[in-house]
C-alpha cells in the first residue's frame, strides 16, 4: 500500500525576526545639560584666547618701554637729576636768605638828628621771647621766625628819645620797638638801648632783589 506523503520545506510565509525597539524621547534636562556644555566649552575657549592676547599685548608694551628706556643715555639722565638737587637746594638757600640792608635804609629814614646810634646787632629769633612779634610777622608775610635787633645809641636829650619811640612804633617793618636802659652819661647825653624784630619778609635777599630797579 502506497502512501504518497507531500512534504515542503519551504515555508508559506517568511521567517522575519521581529525586533521591538523602544523609543525613549530626550528630556529637557538632557538639552539643557548639553546646552550648558557647550556654552561653558566657548567661554573656556574665549577666556583662553583672551589671556592669550592680553600676555601679547603685555610682551608688547615690554618691548616698547625697553627700547623707550635704550633710547635715553642713562649718564645724562643722572646728570640731570644732580643738577636739579642743585638748583632746588640753590632755591632754598636763596628763598631763606636774609638781606640787613634794607634795615639800615629804613633806620636812615626814621633817625632824627638828634640821635646817633653806636651798635648795631642782629640774631634770628623763632622762640618764646619773639611770640608777640611772631604773631604780628606771621600776619603779615605768612611766615615764621623773625629777626632780633638790638642796638646802642645816644641822644641829646629825653624828649629826642620819645619822639624817636613814635616814629618806630608807626614804621610797619619793625615790630614792638623797646627802649630802654637809659643813662645820663658825663657829656649830658642819652645813652640808651634798643631792642625789635623785623618783618622776615623785609629783609627776605629774594624780595629785596626782586624790589631793586634795575
Amino acid at each position: 500500500m502506497d502512501q504518497n506523503f507531500q512534504t515542503s520545506f519551504i515555508p508559506k510565509k517568511p521567517i522575519v525576526e521581529e525586533r521591538v525597539t523602544s523609543s525613549q524621547p530626550i528630556g529637557i534636562f538632557m538639552i539643557a545639560a548639553i546646552a550648558i556644555l557647550f556654552i561653558v566649552l566657548i567661554g573656556t575657549g574665549g577666556i583662553f584666547f583672551y589671556k592669550k592676547s592680553l600676555e601679547n599685548k603685555i610682551v608688547s608694551l615690554q618691548t616698547s618701554l625697553n627700547n623707550a628706556q635704550n633710547s635715553f643715555e642713562p649718564t645724562k639722565i643722572s646728570e640731570l637729576q644732580l643738577l636739579d638737587k642743585r638748583l632746588n637746594a640753590a632755591t632754598e638757600v636763596l628763598d631763606n636768605h636774609i638781606a640787613v640792608s634794607p634795615i639800615f635804609t629804613e633806620l636812615e629814614n626814621i633817625t632824627m638828628h638828634t640821635i646817633r646810634y653806636t651798635q648795631f646787632g642782629y640774631t634770628l629769633s623763632s622762640g618764646a621771647g619773639a611770640a608777640t612779634a611772631s604773631a604780628a610777622g606771621d600776619a603779615r608775610t605768612g611766615t615764621s621766625g623773625n629777626i632780633d635787633v638790638k642796638m646802642s645809641g645816644t641822644a641829646i636829650d629825653y624828649r629826642s628819645i620819645a619822639l624817636e619811640s613814635d616814629l618806630f612804633s608807626q614804621d610797619k617793618n619793625f615790630i614792638n620797638p623797646v627802649f630802654s636802659n637809659l643813662t645820663v652819661d658825663s657829656s649830658g647825653n642819652i645813652t640808651f638801648d634798643l631792642e625789635f624784630y623785623v618783618v622776615p619778609s623785609f629783609v627776605n635777599y629774594k624780595q629785596t632783589l626782586a624790589a631793586t630797579p634795575s
